[in-house]
């Protein structure tokens, strides 16, 4: 039990040691050291997917390596499935997000099933990183927000786990800032602030979240207050001089120098940012730098060197995947080119710009569209509109006001007239409905007297017929033997003609009402009546799939006399040598298959010559909701009739 607690300390410390390495990282070799210590499959495994995780960026053959031996290691630990399905989705979410999507909510599937704080921080880390592929890859931050706030949020709460809560109120704070939510930026970056302060292993999320707070500041113009934050967050980072953390600083630094229009400084930060980047391999970092030494090269006037790099940043990904991003430099390159005079490019970047803003920036844009439409197309400025005299005004606001008045009105008309034709298609549906329920009603109701009548007759045929019958038989046969041998021959042919009455008789009762059905149910039943229809003429085959017990006896019945009716057509109608019949059943749906090598008919036919047989077969289906598909071409052979029912099941 001691080593055991011994290597579960040392698996936190190596998860959780951020103080002697670069923030973020884990201590890969103390992790792999835990591999080699005689640790049960659960620990190693999970150790195997976070060294899959670390080692994703820099080694794609040794992470997948340890992805293996952890789904290997997994294997009989019905949590752990759970876990390994979480760690595959995040190394689909670049290549396949919609397969990572799929595969995050199959792992929140089985985990929700397990107890405990473990369980609720992977559910959490689930719907975190299920709610990212709607932010990065497909670029709907609502969905984001949503997700993290109902699902994320709350479970990482009752996980108690600070340090992921910390970074999920620090990632809601950066989709409320890229919804232009500043305010609300504001307050999850102060909590997440406060939630990560005094937890180990928070550098890389606090850091994240200073440098955030600190552009919020900037955009809303608090050069001071982002200020402060970006002092607090370079001596967060000052013991590591190469993490990536410092790329967001010298970003938010840029942003800020270029607000507090101090141009060249906030090229010098940006270009050591980019340098850094560079070596570092991080490309949208790099290229969020870049758009930051745009900004601040435009508020220079260096405009044709600011102009060069916003086509350079047009063309890199990910940069543009993202809609914000694409706002931004779309509108960078509107203003650069109309300050250039080069008015027919700015009217293109501003057709791009426009498609991508929401309907209030979009009516704002128009006026701005149709001022360059006339500059491109007369090289001159338009001239201002003079304000009209104030009867000029009242008379266009009376104008205007009598037009909409008019269009309100005219509008509210259409309106009731589709209201009033939609509610008059809704009363004659209802009522043809209701028509066609009553004669359902009806006709069930007449086939279920003749199903009582049929009841009584084979009852009585049986009961009383075959007994007299019978005993009749028993009577002759006594006779025979005692009579001279001269009479013996034709009372023996008189016997063999009543035992093949009786025969008869008891077809015909069975005929009337399916004995087997009433004992063995409708599998047995519907097999015998295949065997009852068969001769030398006619083969009949018959499959059954799944077909339930506790069907109710009087819907049994009901698919009995439909398949008795298919197979009396097909034998008596069609001719057919060969038949199928295939019954099958899939939950309270109930499947009705007759194939035939008989003759074929047009189904117009069965509208002219309303048979009773055919007509029973119709209502029976609508009884039970069902529905009946034909296939038969005329007078050439085969015919398949596939019929659908629902039926109940009995609890």
């Amino acid at each position: 039990m001691k080593s055991f607690t011994l290597v579960l300390i040392l698996l936190l410390s190596a998860v959780r040691s951020y103080a002697q390495q670069a923030p973020g990282k884990f201590d890969k070799d103390s992790l792999a050291h835990i591999l080699e210590q005689a640790v049960n499959d659960s620990i190693k495994a999970r150790v195997s997917f976070r060294l899959s995780d670390e080692w994703e960026e820099t080694d794609t053959t040794l992470s997948k390596k340890y992805m293996q031996s952890g789904k290997r290691l997994s294997k009989g630990y019905p949590f752990l499935q759970g876990v390994t399905l979480y760690y595959e989705a995040r190394r689909l979410t670049a290549a396949a997000p919609d397969s990572a999507a799929k595969m995050f909510m199959q792992a929140e599937n089985i985990l929700k099933k397990f107890p405990g704080k473990d369980a609720l921080l992977f559910r959490s880390m689930c719907w975190h990183d299920y709610a990212r592929v709607f932010h990065f890859e497909k670029d709907d931050p609502e969905t984001y927000v949503n997700l993290l706030v109902n699902q994320a949020i709350p479970l990482a709460q009752k996980a108690g786990d600070q340090l992921y809560l910390g970074k999920n109120y620090l990632d809601l704070a950066y989709g409320f800032k890229n919804l232009k939510e500043y305010a609300k930026a504001k307050a999850y970056l102060q909590l997440s602030i406060e939630t990560l302060r005094n937890q180990q292993g928070n550098i890389k999320y606090l850091a994240t979240a200073y440098h955030t707070l600190s552009e919020n500041y900037s955009l809303s113009g608090d050069s001071a207050k982002a200020a402060l934050y970006l002092d607090s967050m370079r001596v967060l980072l000052a013991p590591y001089p190469e993490a990536n953390e410092w790329l967001d600083y010298y970003a938010g630094e840029s942003m800020r120098l270029t607000i507090a229009e101090k141009f060249e400084q906030s090229l010098a930060v940006a270009e050591k940012g980019i340098a850094l980047a560079r070596q570092l391999h991080q490309p949208y970092p790099e290229q969020r730098l870049l758009l930051q030494k745009f900004y601040a090269l435009y508020n220079k006037k260096d405009l044709q060197q600011a102009r060069s790099v916003a086509l350079d940043l047009y063309s890199k990904q990910p940069f543009m995947n993202n809609s914000a991003n694409r706002l931004l430099l779309f509108y960078g390159l509107v203003v650069t080119n109309e300050d250039l005079k080069n008015i027919p490019e700015a009217f293109q970047w501003l057709k791009r710009y426009s498609y991508l803003s929401d309907s209030v920036a979009q009516s704002n844009l128009e006026t701005k569209i149709n001022a360059l439409e006339i500059k491109f197309r007369n090289a001159e400025h338009q001239r201002k509109i003079t304000e009209l005299n104030a009867s000029n005004d009242k008379a266009n606001f009376a104008l205007k006001r009598t037009i909409l008045l008019s269009w309100s009105l005219g509008l509210v008309s259409i309106l009731l007239f589709m209201i009033l034709l939609l509610a008059y298609f809704f009363y004659k549906n209802k009522k043809r409905t209701a028509i066609q329920q009553e004669q359902i009603k009806v006709s069930h109701a007449m086939l279920l007297g003749q199903e009582e009548e049929r009841k009584r007759v084979a009852r009585d045929l049986h009961d009383s017929l075959g007994g007299l019958l019978a005993s009749t038989k028993i009577n002759l046969s006594k006779i025979a033997g005692a009579v001279n041998t001269s009479n013996r021959p034709e009372l023996e042919g008189i016997i063999a003609q009543m035992d093949t009455s009786v025969t008869e008789l008891r077809r015909i009762a069975h005929n009337m009402m399916p004995e087997m059905l009433l004992r063995l149910g409708l599998e047995a039943a519907l097999k015998d009546l295949c065997d009852s229809f068969s001769s030398e003429k006619t083969t009949i085959r018959f499959l059954c799939f799944g077909i339930q017990t506790n069907i109710p006896q009087g819907e049994q019945l009901i698919i009995y006399r439909i398949a008795q009716e298919l197979l009396t057509n097909a034998v008596k109608h069609a001719a057919a040598k060969s038949i199928l019949l295939q019954c099958n059943q899939r939950d309270n749906k109930f499947f009705i298959t007759v194939e035939d090598d008989g003759t074929g008919f047009n189904e117009d036919m069965l509208h002219e010559n309303k048979g009773m047989g055919f007509i029973s077969i119709k209502t029976r289906v609508a009884y039970l909701n069902g529905t009946i598909d034909i296939v038969s071409r005329g007078n050439q052979p085969g015919t398949s009739i596939n019929i659908e029912v629902y039926v109940a099941t009995k609890i």
